[in-house]
């Protein structure tokens, strides 16, 4: 997604099986673990996955008494007004209590498996349309915490409670502003034939049974943030632009002609300009105007972004103005680099040191306003005494990672090139066949400059050898735009001569 024809969302979508976030499977608990007070569930991936105690949801025990009825054949799936739930998880109880080895529950995914860990997991089912989301085997309305106005909540509330069935909860989303009934009541009715569906295959599955599947992250994207600001949703692919049409249709046919198909001759991505941003935004370093630069790096327990400078002033007075204002031009391209990446967990960022405690809290002040718009939840803390600001992001899925680094022509990615020695005794050859048998009046040799260096240096040089020996003009001369180790042939008229 772009802003200003900036790149600020990125994300990738493959055909290969992947555990998504909102996915829903039949899970078997493999083993319990008393200490860490969770369990870990088979839903099919290498590693399995964590559900914790907190995560089972204070409405567990109707969940495990729905699906009880449903395997046993005494509920018929659907609704549940005349179902009578259980009582509410404590807060503070054992996971031991509830679940042992061997049983079978539907459970959610929370965050998708990231390097050796499996996916994190919670049996407080939802289901997410594009104004509300459905909490089965729940009860009461909630507002998205994001809408301030106490009028348009008292609003969206009561339409909600009219549309909502027994048993069902609802949280209404922050896109929900300004919707009308219809649009809000349509939303919950497609939710709940959502679980209909969902609750016919929970009485018949198996385990590590994908009963849910997330709609695609394409989707999803529309889904989360289509809105009247959208004035066109460009797509190369024709199968893909019949499948948006098909769900803007569904949810907001007055935009549906906003899914127009590229059909130019460049690429998409070359044609907008987002070519060159994805190949420099997401490399180790990443370049800012005036010398500023970004390092950013990735463990295994967090990531770190390292502010560099590229010219600072040498006057004490002005080097602390300057470096305030290079770490606020940073904070832009941080704030943008969360969200492009998706990066998530712990973040530190080394900005460049400020002595002023007012420039601090101006540089923080400005971090929490850039990433005001940032969907996934984050918490900022104040720079420490070390000039480290730490940041938490929600991490739902392994941040985007995508390799900008390209094939060396000349050494065919083995950071080896053949010695000069070889190379010159191959231009010596090509010589032989041009000069002597194929009648060349003279050859001009066009090279890198160190090959055309080695070439000419010395005495007697390689240039004045080839002249001597084949009695005709061999001239050497560097060209800055060719590789190591690589030359061309040229012929008097400056030609290039095929090899």
């Amino acid at each position: 997604m772009t802003e200003g024809k900036k790149l600020v969302e990125y994300g990738e979508e493959t055909n290969e099986k992947a555990f998504q976030v909102g996915d829903i499977y039949w899970g078997e608990v493999r083993k319990i673990n008393p200490s860490l007070n969770a369990c870990f569930v088979d839903v099919g991936d290498e590693k399995d996955g964590f559900l914790h105690y907190l995560d089972l949801g204070e409405h567990f025990g109707s969940l495990r008494k729905l699906t009880q009825e449903l395997n046993e054949g005494k509920r018929k799936p659907g609704m549940l007004q005349n179902f009578e739930k259980a009582e509410i998880l404590p807060k503070e109880g054992k996971i031991g209590d509830y679940l042992q080895k061997g049983y079978k529950i539907p459970v959610q995914i929370t965050k998708e498996p990231i390097n050796s860990k499996g996916p994190r997991l919670t049996a407080s089912l939802s289901l997410a349309g594009r104004f509300c989301v459905l909490l089965p085997v729940d009860s009461g309305v909630s507002v998205s915490r994001k809408i301030v106005d106490a009028n348009e909540k008292k609003r969206l509330k009561q339409i909600a409670s009219q549309a909502l069935p027994r048993n069902f909860g609802v949280i209404v989303r922050t896109a929900a502003v300004g919707a009308g009934s219809d649009e809000i009541s349509s939303d919950i009715q497609d939710l709940v034939s959502k679980w209909k569906e969902i609750s016919q295959k929970m009485a018949a599955a198996k385990p590590k049974d994908l009963i849910s599947k997330e709609i695609t992250r394409v989707t999803g994207l529309l889904r989360d943030l289509l809105s009247d600001q959208f004035d066109q949703i460009l797509v190369d692919h024709p199968g893909m632009a019949e499948q948006l049409r098909e769900y803007v249709q569904g949810i907001a046919p007055d935009k549906v002609n906003l899914v127009q198909d590229y059909k130019g001759k460049v690429p998409l991505f070359e044609h907008i300009g987002l070519d060159k941003q994805v190949k420099g935004s997401f490399g180790t370093s990443v370049s800012m105007p005036g010398g500023i630069y970004l390092v950013i790096e990735h463990t295994e327990a967090l990531h770190v972004i390292d502010v560099n400078s590229g010219n600072r002033s040498k006057k004490d007075n002005d080097q602390q103005e300057h470096a305030l204002q290079t770490n606020m031009d940073a904070a832009e391209e941080i704030a943008r680099q969360l969200r492009l990446r998706d990066m998530g967990g712990i973040i530190v960022i080394d900005f460049i040191d400020l002595k002023s405690a007012e420039h601090r809290k101006a540089l923080l002040d400005k971090m929490i306003g850039l990433m005001s718009t940032d969907r996934a939840k984050h918490h900022i803390l104040p720079m420490s005494k070390f000039g480290l600001m730490e940041i938490t992001r929600q991490r739902v899925r392994p941040a985007v990672q995508i390799s900008t680094q390209e094939q060396c022509a000349a050494c065919r990615g083995t950071g080896k090139i053949g010695p000069s020695l070889l190379i010159t005794d191959q231009i010596e050859s090509r010589l032989d066949f041009l000069l002597l048998k194929n009648g060349e009046k003279s050859v001009t040799i066009s090279a890198h400059p160190h090959l055309a260096a080695y070439c000419k240096n010395g005495w007697p040089s390689l240039q004045w050898k080839w002249s001597w020996k084949y009695r005709k003009l061999v001239k050497v001369t560097a060209d800055q735009q060719l590789l190591m180790g690589e030359y061309r042939l040229l012929n008097p008229k400056g030609e290039v001569i095929p090899l």
